[in-house]
Parts: C-alpha cells; structure tokens; sequence
C-alpha cells in the first residue's frame, strides 16, 4: 500500500468526514441554542422594525449660558453613547439637532425609561455633610422598586488588611436623633462655619465672622429651615424639583428613601467630593460579608485626600451629623454615619441593590457626568424609519443576487456547482443562527446596511469556491485525476483564499473603528461572513469534494460533472517511454 508523501496529510485525505461531522455539529448547537434561547429572528434595527426616540434639551445654568456650545453638545453626544451601549444596546443613533437638542434613537427591544435615565440623567455625585434629616411626612412610602435608589453604607479598603479596614454602618432609621432646636443650632452653626473665610491661627480676630457675614448665615439659615419644615419628599413632583438651583459650594435640601422604604428630607452642607473625584465605579457581588451587589467606588489621589478630610471631620460630630449623604442628581441614595476616618481611596456602597440598579449606577458613575443638564423634552414610540417595505426590498435584492450566482455556477460548473450550493446554504445557515444569538448576547441589531453587507457577502463566498474550483481544473488540464488533483490543488487554492479574505477582513475592520451608526453595522457583518468563509472553505467544501472525487460520476470525468478533461482541454497523461532498443547488426544477425 501506497503511503502519502511527505507534507501531505493522510487523515485530510482519508478521513474528511471529521471536518464534515464538526462544522454539522456546530450548526446543530448554534440551532439548538437559538431555538432554546426563544430568539429565532435576528433583532432588527430602528431603520427596520422602529423603537424609541427621545428628544433631549439641554439647559444651562444660571449665568452660564454659554456652556451650551458645539463643543459641550459632542462631548454629551459621545457620553451618551458609551451610556447606551453599555446597556448591550447597538446601532442606537445619538445626533445633535439645532443647537440645543439631542436626538437619541434606540432600537425596539430595549427598555425605553431605562434608557431614558441613563441617556438623559447628569450624574452629578456629590458627598455633602448631612446637617438635619427625618422622616417625609410621617408615613411609610411605598417599598422601593427593584431599581430604586439604594440606601447603603460605605467602607474604605485601603490595604485588603481587616485591621486597616475602617467601619462604616449604614444609619438605616429615619428618626431625627436631635430636637428640631438642637438641629436648627447646628445648621445655622454649619452654615456660619461655611461662610467664615480661612484665617490664621496667630490672629484670632480673623477667625470670627463680621457682623454682616453673620447676619447673611443666619438668615440663610432661617430661610433654608423654614423651607425644610414645608418640604415633603412623599411628594413626586416636590421630589422632582428639590435642589435643581444648588449649587456645589451652597448647602440644600434633597430627598431620599432609606432601607425601610420611607421618604427622608435632608439639609445637607456645601459638597466636600464630586464625582470628577471617582476615578472608576463598578458593580460587583459581595460574596465575602453578604451584602450582595455592590457599588464600588475608586478614588483619584485628590479624591481620596478630599475623602479622608470629610470622613475625619464627620466622625468627630454627633447622629446625624457624623453622617455623609451620597447625593446623585439631588437624590440621597446613602447616608451612613462614619467612627472614623476612612483614609484607603476607595469606597463600597452597599445595600438595595440588585444587578441591574448596581450596574446602573456604576455605568453613569464611570462614564461621567454631561457637560450641560438635560431635560427630557419628548419620548415618543416611532415606526420603522424604512419598514418591511424596504427589508423586503433587500431580501428581494439579496435573492435576486444569489440566485444569478446559481445560474452561474450551474452554468459553468455543473455538478460542482452543487457543491458550491450547498456550501453557500451552510454559510447562510451559520450567519443566521449566530446573528439570532448575537441580538440578546450582545444587542446586535441587524439594520439595512447589515443586509447589504450579507448580500455583499454572497460574491466573497462564491469567489472562494470559484478559485478552489480553477485550481483543481488546472491540475486536470495539465494530466492528473481527479483524486490528486484535488489534494495538490487545495495548498495553492488555501492561501489565495486567505489572503482575499484577510484583506475583505481588513477593510471591514477599518470600516467598523473609523465609523459610527449604521455604517458599523455594515462593516460587522461583513466581517462576520468573511470569517464564517473560511470556516466553511476548509470545514466543509474541501472535505465535501474530497469525498465527491471518490464517486465515478465525478471521479471518471462526466460531462455533466465540470470536471471532463475533454471538455478541459486536458492533455494526455504523462507516460515513461522506454529507452529504444540498439540497432542489430546483420552481419551479426
């Protein structure tokens, strides 16, 4: 028995039914999975099957008005769209319109007023000095939604040591440990505190306020006790609006629920850390002590110096006063108490959270505050910007296409042209399957340009299936059967068809980095396919026409079967000529 020569594989010869088995096994697992998953459709984009579209305005400041400028505008346009998609959301449109407005369009399936809030809420986190704080109106408000804000307490790591670590307890109680007497001291004492301008040691008379300046804290005091006593947080369109003037260095009013779903109002002092302090936030389970998902909060190195001062200082006061409320868009969603100071540059905010709320916040905490406010100006519900008339247009071109690629192929190849075909239908089978997992997986939306790029992908296919098929005619052309050619055609054939794709691949990873919108969703699934191309070359035509060069119809040249070397024009078969026999002499003869 003949054995294969050196750097030829016997078992790719021998065994192509391995290749044949796997890439069959894979197309059944990505079906199973599919249909397991309950997405048998790939999710279509807003172009296609319609979605959410939020009109944002932006809204300046009192007396800096300016900020609203080009420049500000792309820098929220850019934010929001690290916002979306890190809620696994893809092909969303977030574009400037006019000189203020926003326009963020979002693909069905998504969840519109979860969106809403991460696209549109500013992420203003402060750390302000709680000064007084009780229940909201003296009943209990309804138990927080799993996404409700969190009430939780913070706890610094600052060497991973659990001697190091600092303890930080969560107050968990709505009822004022102070008099309203005591607590209206306090404030106006905080608040004379806030306006005493710094002073050194050496001149005493420099650390006392003026007459005027106190005068000034104490009706501003009064004013803000006196709108703290008619405030009522169970209130939902009070809660909406406490706070929006204050400024960082001011104290204010906020509202917020604590761990037994009530209302609480707040006094809180000027804001000592902003979120420009918190250098990375996280969401992570807390398996270690129980408290479940979690909120991590890392410092920058002013930050984590600005923290420590604050801790410091809160921890040497007494309830509430040594408490710190985490204040995020007006709303509290911690205030726990502090024993000492937490000095480790980072932070845990813990409590009632779940997945989703914890992955929420750390989302906006890390990608940033906006540069201006927004305010949500209409959310509407939009049809299909181009509809089913349009998707059913493109799968009209794309059948259009594939089926002059069969004419073609059955034309000039005959019954290799079958081996093409099924080829091509493998491929489709595999470019539906995983763009159907990719929709839930990672918010893959297929939109009208993806179409065109699969269409696109039907010519890249084929083209490598038509430079397999040349190369083996070649090697019948110059002699061979079929069998041997089809094993020394495959080397040249392999790396031609590496080479045309690597360079289709290129191009569709240039297009997809350099781009944004929809003309990503092109640049992907043309990627895509042309990496499913090659799966499929080497999985399953090679071995397919491996096992089809055993049978005669093939193997024996049929005229219908592409490969007659007559019809090749092949020439005949390389024979060893015998040395012709020396002439005899007659004489000798």
């Amino acid at each position: 028995m003949a054995t294969p020569k050196k750097g030829r594989s016997a078992s790719a010869q021998s065994k192509p039914g391995r290749s044949l088995a796997l890439i069959l096994i894979a197309i059944a697992a990505l079906t199973g999975g599919m249909f397991a998953s309950g997405h048998t459709t790939p999710r279509l984009g807003i172009d296609l099957a319609g979605g959410t579209s939020i009109t944002l305005r932006a809204v300046p400041e009192a007396g800096n008005e300016s900020a609203i400028n080009k420049t500000n505008m792309d820098t929220a346009v850019s934010i929001m769209e690290r916002r979306v998609n890190g809620l696994g959301v893809s092909e969303s449109e977030v574009q400037t319109q006019g000189r203020e407005n926003i326009i963020v369009n979002i693909p069905k399936g998504t969840n519109s007023e979860q969106a809403r809030k991460q696209v549109g809420t500013t992420a203003k986190l402060y750390f302000r000095p709680v000064l007084a704080t009780e229940v909201s109106g003296g009943g209990t408000a309804p138990s927080p939604s799993p996404t409700g804000s969190p009430s939780g307490s913070p706890s610094g790591q600052p060497s991973g040591k659990a001697s190091d670590k600092p303890e930080a307890t969560d107050k968990g109680s709505g009822s004022p440990s102070a008099s309203p007497t005591t607590q209206g001291r306090a404030v106006t004492d905080a608040l004379k505190a806030d306006a005493t301008p710094s002073a050194s040691a050496s001149d005493p008379a420099k650390s006392s306020p003026s007459p005027s300046a106190s005068g000034g804290s104490d009706a501003a005091a009064g004013k803000l006790q006196e709108q703290y006593a008619k405030l009522d947080c169970t209130d939902e369109k009070t809660r909406s609006t406490v706070g929006d003037t204050a400024k960082a260095s001011d104290p204010t009013l906020a509202c917020g629920q604590n761990a037994q779903g009530q209302w609480q109002k707040y006094i809180l002092g000027p804001a000592e850390v902003d979120g420009t302090d918190v250098d990375k936030a996280q969401a992570v389970l807390n398996t270690q002590t129980g408290a479940g998902w979690t909120v991590t909060m890392d410092f920058t190195d002013g930050g984590a110096k600005k923290f420590a001062d604050i801790t410091g200082k809160l921890a040497q006061n007494q309830s509430p006063q040594n408490q710190f409320a985490i204040v995020l868009d007006g709303d509290v969603v911690s205030d726990p108490y502090v024993r000492q100071a937490l000095t480790g540059g980072n932070a845990e905010i813990s409590g009632n959270f779940n997945q989703q709320s914890a992955q929420e916040l750390a989302n906006m905490l890390t990608y940033g505050a906006l540069p201006l406010t927004f305010k949500v100006d209409s959310m509407t519900t939009v049809t299909a910007a181009l509809g089913g008339d349009q998707l059913q247009a493109g799968l009209i071109a794309g059948a259009i296409g594939l089926a002059l690629v069969v004419i073609y192929l059955l034309a000039y190849y005959r019954g290799l042209s079958f081996i093409a075909i099924l080829s091509l239908l493998v491929s489709a089978a595999l470019t539906y399957t995983i763009m159907s997992l990719l929709g839930p997986t990672i918010g893959f939306a297929l939109n009208l340009p993806a179409v065109c790029g699969a269409i696109v992908a039907i010519g890249i296919t084929a083209d490598s299936f038509i430079v397999y098929f040349e190369r083996v005619r070649d090697e019948i052309r110059e002699g061979r059967s079929l069998r041997p050619a089809v094993e020394r055609a495959w080397p040249r054939a392999r790396r031609t068809i590496l080479v045309s794709d690597f360079v289709s691949f290129l191009a569709a990873a240039v297009l997809f980095i350099v781009t944004v919108g929809k003309v990503q969703g092109f640049a992907f699934t043309l990627g895509l396919t042309t990496l499913l191309d090659v799966v499929v070359v080497f999985l399953f035509t090679k071995p397919l026409l491996t096992l089809m060069a055993r049978r005669p119809f093939f193997a024996n040249g049929h005229k219908w079967s592409g490969l007659d070397p007559k019809s090749l024009g092949a020439q005949p078969p390389l024979r060893r000529t015998r040395r012709p026999a020396a002439p005899v002499d007659p004489k000798e003869a």
